[in-house]
């Protein structure tokens, strides 16, 4: 039978809970924003793996300021777009939670779950907020 963990997003200092949703082992999500200097949309895409925050893929449009593929970590495949993939990066989350100040205005960070969008900047732009893979049952 597989997981039906909860990703959550939550202001730390307020308690306000801004995301709740059932992500079942092997489906996942991703954290959407616009660059603050070029505004083009970046993506970290992750996936509930037995349990756990798992990164599994980013999309960067360009090489911007503070965009850049380390080497040996993932694997850079082009979009088709001038942009580019990081595949194949698989990094476990520690503790599968961090906290995010999400970005006012244009920045707009959102988290996407299935057809689901919610925009972490509208509900708490420049608070911390915890995004978190949440053990069922706990």
């Amino acid at each position: 039978m597989s997981r039906a963990d909860t990703l959550t997003a939550t202001v730390i200092d307020t308690g306000a809970e801004i995301l709740s949703a059932d992500v079942p082992e092997g489906a996942g999500w991703c954290v959407l924003w616009h660059h603050s200097v070029q505004g083009f949309e970046v993506e970290d895409c992750y996936e509930n793996r037995a349990g756990r925050m798992v990164l599994v893929r980013s999309h960067l449009p360009d090489f911007a300021a503070g965009l850049d593929h380390i080497p040996g970590r993932g694997r850079q495949v082009s979009d088709g777009q001038g942009g580019y993939w990081i595949e194949d990066l698989d990094e476990a989350v520690p503790g599968d939670a961090y906290v995010l100040r999400p970005g006012a205005g244009p920045v707009d960070h959102r988290i996407r779950i299935g057809d689901r969008v919610v925009s972490l900047s509208d509900a708490a732009a420049h608070e911390r907020v915890r995004i978190a893979l949440i053990e069922e049952g706990g």
